[in-house]
């Protein structure tokens, strides 16, 4: 006689996702815990530099750096997002068309040159402080912005325009009501590209006078203190990490509204 087989064994038990949110959330506390508990770790970080007098970086609360690290990003930011995405659109229309090469050339030109050399080129005429970095941080962040803006502005297929056209929608409103829905997700990648370099990048601003969360790196590289420099590139990976995982859960989000439009 035939045992009979278990529905449980015949059908496969659907794996659960974990929630969008978990990534963000559990990022954001590891950075919060980093930074506000960071003299907490002193054994650990004895142990890597045991020689050290001081093996915690305090000539700035690591919560002040993170605001100064986020403010130097943040207004680089909105300022490459302005100009790269209008650059995109503008040389994507009839009457912009023959700048397209020029503007796609002096978007890659921002990151043919090093950081530093920017740096070293700007402090001459804007003196040290924020304004060099954050210069340095527009122009390195420019291209993956106007290369997606591009790209997604191009990828729109003609017939979808040319029928938006036919039910007598104006160019302005095939742009804003077409292309650039349709293009969001592609032109949100590249900020997010953008915004997740210039995290790490931002850095260099410490050698500039910027203060930021690259003053522990700076710090610790001068003073032969490894300490210093494990505090700092921690804090600057999970901060990277955190703005890197709430930009994929905006992404899918915005992914799955167009899908259900």
């Amino acid at each position: 006689m035939e045992t009979p087989v278990s529905n449980s064994l015949s059908v496969a038990q659907p794996h659960k996702k974990a929630p969008q949110w978990l990534w963000p959330l559990l990022w954001g506390a590891l950075l919060l815990i980093s930074i506000m508990g960071m003299s907490a770790a002193e054994p650990l970080f004895r142990w890597i530099e045991p020689e050290a007098r001081h093996v915690i970086y305090d000539r700035a609360e690591f919560y002040v750096l993170l605001g100064r690290h986020l403010f130097v990003v943040g207004i680089a930011a909105v300022v490459t997002i302005i100009v790269g995405v209008a650059a995109g659109i503008a040389v994507t229309r009839r009457w912009g068309s023959d700048f397209l090469p020029l503007v796609a050339q002096l978007a890659s030109l921002g990151q043919t040159f090093p950081p530093v050399a920017v740096l070293a080129l700007a402090v001459p005429v804007l003196g040290f402080g924020t304004l060099p970095i954050i210069v340095a941080l527009m122009l390195y962040g420019l291209l993956p912005i106007v290369r997606n803006t591009l790209a997604g502005l191009q990828g729109v297929e003609g017939d979808i325009k040319m029928a938006a056209h036919a039910m007598g929608m104006t160019p302005a409103q095939i742009l804003r009501q077409v292309e650039l829905p349709l293009a969001a997700p592609v032109i949100f990648a590249g900020i997010r590209t953008s915004v997740t370099i210039n995290i790490a990048t931002a850095a260099l601003g410490a050698t500039v006078g910027a203060s930021n969360l690259g003053d522990p790196i700076i710090s610790g590289i001068v003073n032969g203190n490894m300490a210093y420099v494990v505090q700092g590139a921690l804090s600057i990976a999970l901060l990277a990490l955190t703005i890197d995982s709430l930009f994929e859960l905006l992404q899918r989000q915005l992914r799955s509204r167009i899908s259900d439009c």
